[in-house]
């Protein structure tokens, strides 16, 4: 099972420890693509209108410094950079082991820089999301699409890929073929205040479920017990089955 979150846009760093070794990130593939984008994004960040180009507030003049010293700054587990209200909810920090271990596998946060990367995947904060139109490289998902359809595709092997992605990170992968029939997309009904927080809750679940759901109705049935669900088929061929689902 692969189970697929957005980054956050606010990221903790350290003051101290190992700088970023590519040699070491999950989806290995994806070197090429990386180094590009972090060339690109240094030699941005660094100019006079970085902050328009990556739309960002000119008020965040540290996130857009950071990204000129991606390769050289202390790179903490994924677990701790990214943070925010989805990440809080999931708590990573309070795990039994079993459940870091399946976080460490099923896990994967779809990044702009990075492509895609488990939890336990060591790197350093930037700021950079995948909406953005990066000088020397174009739109980041179009740059990502290829190459994480063979990574993301080969992880998901036969099992479900549960999505909890916004619209801008769908757009760096989509399902296609038989892994399209097992793509379930993580709905919040209501308030979208709540989504975030709601698809946090969702993950943590599933880490401690007795047993890995292996449909999408086993999947709505993991998740009865802690909230109010309903599954809905695909509306034509390549397009994911919806799962609504509101905490109890």
């Amino acid at each position: 099972m692969l189970v697929l979150l957005p980054p956050s846009e606010s990221k903790t760093g350290r003051s101290r420890g190992k700088s970023l070794d590519l040699d070491t990130l999950s989806f290995a593939a994806l070197r090429p693509q990386r180094e590009a984008v972090l060339a690109a994004v240094a030699e941005v960040s660094a100019r006079p209108d970085a902050h328009e180009v990556l739309g960002v507030s000119p008020n965040l003049v540290e996130d857009v410094a950071r990204n000129t010293r991606l390769m050289t700054a202390p790179a903490p587990p994924a677990a701790d950079v990214y943070t925010g209200v989805l990440y809080d909810a999931l708590d990573l920090g309070d795990l039994t082991p079993r459940q870091r271990r399946r976080a460490n596998r099923w896990i994967v946060v779809v990044s702009a820089l990075f492509g895609a990367v488990h939890p336990s995947d060591r790197i350093p904060p930037y700021r950079l999301s995948m909406a953005v139109n990066l000088p020397d490289i174009g739109p980041l998902a179009g740059h990502w699409r290829a190459a994480l359809d063979g990574e993301l595709t080969a992880a998901a092997g036969t099992g479900l890929v549960v999505d909890c992605r916004s619209s801008t990170y769908t757009a760096a992968w989509t399902p296609s073929g038989s892994v399209a029939k097992r793509w379930v997309q993580i709905r919040i009904p209501g308030a979208t205040h709540m989504a975030k927080h709601t698809r946090g809750l969702v993950t943590r679940h599933l880490l401690g479920v007795d047993r890995e759901p292996r449909t999408p109705a086993a999947l709505a049935t993991a998740l009865e017990p802690a909230f109010e669900v309903a599954l809905t088929a695909p509306s034509a061929t390549g397009r994911p089955w919806v799962l609504d689902a509101t905490v109890r």
